[in-house]
């Protein structure tokens, strides 16, 4: 994708080469699914092209920074190697680009698309199981999930151990079968499962081979983006789920979360915290069978899964795996809306 390049002004009466002022780009949350070039990136590429040609005029810097980009690009070049193979001999399609052939390729593929349930429709969903009083739980796999599921039938332990090399921190010991079953069967009871939309490694394509892995029918399942959340945050619906509701918080950051909340008139009952990890499920929801509450935010890594389904499923109360949005709300980033 292009990004528009910001020119600094040149000077009058100047005769130099302009030089671009690098846009600054937010980084992705997730790795890129191919190893950088060793001559750097798109931007890279581009910039420098654009320069070089810039003293025949701003179209021939367009041109080569165009073309010098497209050279770094080793996503394009691994994607027109995967179209012509699919192109028989003597044959060529000239007048389309891999992405335009991409585009259509996927278009044609858009009755097979499953469809993940929107902000509007989750938010829907929440607030109906919170005026029934019906369990309710929104669970999110991301890649430490999706590696501690799959240990041992999708991924070596060793592939598991040196991929997920972030584990330990959430009470995953690799090997630890017994947490990829817990979790196997938390996703299967869950009420709604946020999956990656992103097809990159050990994102969205090895959450599928793990599911299948398991004998667990995605096509069965309510699926949602991994990154709800935060989406439904965006919507408004925080607010919503949490105005005039008895709100249980468990996880790490338990207390200063409720400490924002209440700044903003929330009706937190209780804080459960610390949770250390998968481990420390058992203990955690022995402590909440015991409050009285409506509603409960789980902000405490993989654990979160199988506590939030637990609550649904065992307690008939509504629950929803937070996540990272906790630590958005209590640094300021996310106001409360």
């Amino acid at each position: 994708m292009l990004h528009r390049l910001v020119l600094r002004k040149r000077k009058p009466h100047m005769k130099r080469k302009m030089r671009i002022r690098r846009k600054v780009l937010r980084k992705s949350r997730f790795k890129s699914a191919a190893p950088a070039s060793p001559g750097g990136t798109y931007d890279e590429g581009y910039n420098a092209g654009y320069n070089s040609g810039y003293n025949g005029g701003h179209e021939e810097g367009y041109r080569q920074g165009r073309y010098d980009g497209e050279g770094r690009n080793e996503w394009k070049d691994g994607v027109e190697g995967l179209i012509d193979s699919f192109i028989p001999s003597y044959e060529i399609l000239p007048d389309f680009t891999a992405e335009q052939i991409v585009a259509a390729g996927v278009e044609h593929l858009r009755p097979q698309m499953r469809h993940l349930l929107t902000p509007e429709e989750i938010g829907a969903r929440i607030l109906h199981a919170l005026d029934t009083r019906s369990p309710f739980s929104l669970v999110r796999i991301g890649d430490g999930e999706i590696l501690t599921l799959s240990q041992g039938v999708v991924l070596s332990v060793d592939q598991v151990r040196e991929q997920g090399y972030f584990l330990g921190y959430a009470g995953i010991d690799v090997p630890d079968f017994e947490a990829r079953d817990q979790l196997r069967d938390a996703i299967r009871l869950a009420s709604v499962v946020g999956i990656p939309k992103l097809r990159v490694r050990n994102y969205q394509p090895l959450a599928i081979a793990a599911f299948r892995a398991h004998g667990l029918d995605y096509h069965s399942l309510a699926l949602t983006d991994s990154l709800i959340n935060y989406y439904l945050y965006q919507a408004g619906y925080m607010s919503k789920i949490v105005s005039g509701r008895r709100v249980l918080i468990a996880g790490k950051l338990a207390e200063p979360l409720a400490d924002y909340m209440r700044r903003n008139g929330v009706h937190v009952v209780d804080t459960i915290t610390p949770v250390e990890g998968v481990k420390d499920v058992p203990r955690v929801m022995a402590e909440i069978a015991t409050r009285d509450f409506d509603i409960a935010l789980v902000a405490a890594g993989i654990a979160a899964v199988l506590i939030s389904q637990r609550i649904a499923t065992e307690l008939g109360k509504v629950a929803i795996d937070f996540g990272h949005l906790a630590n958005s709300m209590i640094k300021g980033e996310a106001p409360f809306q």
